[in-house]
């Protein structure tokens, strides 16, 4: 990359090596970045965006000068670019005879998007699209997501980040190209999280506590949710070892948090019983906790994975928490009962 240009993303190895092969010309019309909440997708994707409409010269595709007029827009507080359109969250079909007009709402919907995109670009180069954690409101809504896609003009870019990409229609996930984004090194979350404004030992603290998500760190770092995330991990414990928990942990408030760390201390589970001590850990402080638990052979972590796959689709529905936890809970008892029985 010349040294005149930045590229300002933490990690994201593999983004920026299939991104950093490609040009204006070779890149695909619609991606879909999947991944962990906080761990820099959406990031990515603006940083993408910013790059690609940069006034400055250059055969590379990642990088921007910060200093053309099209980076001053990505760089004010509460500007915007015209050529990049970012929604996030939960997408509607939208009324069918809304005005045309630059998009500059909260709530974009499938028919705007069609409506904005079938105009010309504002500056004459490229235009980039980017729904961030996108849920779909209902079919109507993804199958016209679908259709622009289908018929995706010319010169446009539509990126889609999700943490769970198993929830998208088949026929929506068919069109698009994956590019996973995995958790952040404890040296890339360490920088970010200084760069946040947090001070060497914070920072220290939280990337060891976050398990690769910014997100999760700066949660992490409030007393109160790490009183959740000790809570959490108890029961963890203890389900996984068989035993019942009388902690309960699961509302409506806690319910993203919780399963995001039961997903992690299962990673660490997991990854310690196949491939032994030496890998590094998401969650260094219950290392020990979890190399007590009975060892999982891989069709039984693979049985564990997709359950909490489940879980998380489920949690997105009308649902109560607790049953949600329940769920959960007999997935951990099966997967290290299983074990307990075979050893035995």
């Amino acid at each position: 990359m010349s040294g005149a240009l930045r590229f300002d993303v933490a990690g994201a190895d593999g983004a920026k090596r299939y991104f950093g092969a490609l040009s204006k010309e070779t890149i695909a019309h619609a991606y879909l970045f999947s991944g962990p909440p906080g761990v820099g997708k959406k990031t990515f994707a603006r940083r993408l965006a910013q790059s690609l409409l940069c006034e400055k010269p250059s055969t590379e595709l990642l990088g921007y000068d910060e200093t053309c007029a099209s980076c001053a827009m990505f760089a004010a507080d509460g500007a915007r670019h015209p050529d990049f359109v970012e929604s996030e969250g939960s997408l509607y079909v939208g009324a069918a005879d809304a005005a045309r007009s630059f998009y500059d709402g909260e709530d974009l919907t499938s028919r705007e998007i069609v409506r904005l995109f079938s105009m010309q670009s504002y500056v004459g180069g490229m235009r980039l699209l980017l729904l961030g954690d996108v849920e779909f409101a209902s079919p109507a809504a993804a199958n016209a997501l679908l259709k622009f896609l289908e018929e995706s003009p010319s010169g446009v870019v539509t990126i889609l980040t999700t943490p769970l990409p198993g929830s998208l229609l088949p026929t929506l996930a068919s069109r698009l190209i994956e590019v996973r984004f995995p958790p952040l090194s404890k040296s890339d979350s360490n920088d970010v999280l200084q760069r946040l404004g947090y001070g060497e030992a914070e920072a220290r603290r939280g990337a060891a506590l976050g398990g690769g998500s910014i997100a999760r760190a700066v949660t992490a770092l409030d007393v109160e949710d790490e009183s959740l995330r000790a809570t959490v991990a108890a029961w963890f414990l203890e389900s996984a070892a068989g035993e019942t928990s009388e902690r309960a942990w699961a509302t409506r408030e806690t319910l993203d948090e919780g399963l995001e760390t039961v997903k992690m201390l299962a990673r660490d589970w997991i990854v310690g019983a196949l491939t032994g001590a030496a890998v590094a850990r998401l969650a260094d402080d219950y290392a020990q906790a979890l190399g007590r638990l009975p060892s999982l052979a891989p069709a039984r972590a693979a049985e564990l994975l997709a359950k909490l796959d489940d879980a998380e689709r489920i949690a997105r529905t009308n649902v109560p928490p607790a049953t949600v936890a329940e769920f959960v809970r007999m997935a951990l008892d099966a997967a290290g009962s299983a074990q307990s029985t075979k050893s035995a």
